[in-house]
């Protein structure tokens, strides 16, 4: 009878310094970190759909049989190439990963580099079109959208090197290890790098190729 008053003493003390919301089971734990960037990515989406809705709800008004309408004419074989240069960036990324979770401490630096040089690449490569291209934001609405659309992906693309530039300044500082919670500084970028890759891959079709 008395152990079981100190079992219920105990439990109770346990029960007054936990504060919040009991524990989640292991089972459906999370890392805050991958939960963080997983619905941040969500917003993200969000955001270019809104700007994917005002580019078709354009064509749809503009309805002038050809697409971009005269006088805009766009590389198309150049952004392919870009195209190329970004999809291969998450290989990189995927090795990256997959070398560290195998202990490869030099894998994991090679493929950061190596992503950080495509991804920084397929970034000069599209202000080098931006150039080139002979229309400025200001020239009708084709121009706004298209500036605006890809231009907000350039500006992802910004963000995910300067993610890809802190994890490679780590990997190179021997911050990351094989265990999971000691490569999350991996693993969060490289998820929202994958997310700009897939993002690419819909704004080329859809501007260049539709």
């Amino acid at each position: 009878m008395e152990s079981a008053s100190v079992a219920a003493g105990a439990h109770t003390a346990d029960d007054h310094d936990h504060h919040g919301p009991p524990e989640a089971h292991q089972s459906s734990r999370i890392d805050r970190q991958t939960l963080g960037i997983l619905l941040f990515i969500i917003t993200e989406a969000m955001l270019f759909g809104a700007f994917f809705a005002s580019y078709f709800f354009l064509r749809v008004v503009a309805n002038e049989g050809s697409w971009p309408p005269e006088p805009f004419e766009l590389p198309v074989a150049v952004a392919f190439v870009n195209t190329l240069i970004l999809v291969s960036s998450s290989f990189t990324m995927h090795w990256a990963l997959e070398s560290i979770r195998a202990g490869n401490k030099r894998g994991l630096q090679m493929g950061l580099v190596t992503t950080l040089l495509l991804g920084g690449t397929f970034l000069f490569i599209q202000l080098n079109e931006y150039i080139h291209v002979g229309f400025s934001a200001r020239d009708d609405a084709f121009g706004s959208i298209f500036y605006g659309l890809t231009g907000l992906h350039g500006a992802h693309v910004f963000v995910g090197l300067t993610l890809l530039a802190i994890a490679t300044t780590r990997a190179f500082r021997g911050h990351f290890g094989s265990d999971a919670k000691d490569h999350l500084g991996v693993e969060v970028p490289g998820i929202y790098w994958h997310f700009v890759d897939v993002m690419w891959i819909i704004v080329f079709t859809t501007v260049y190729i539709l």
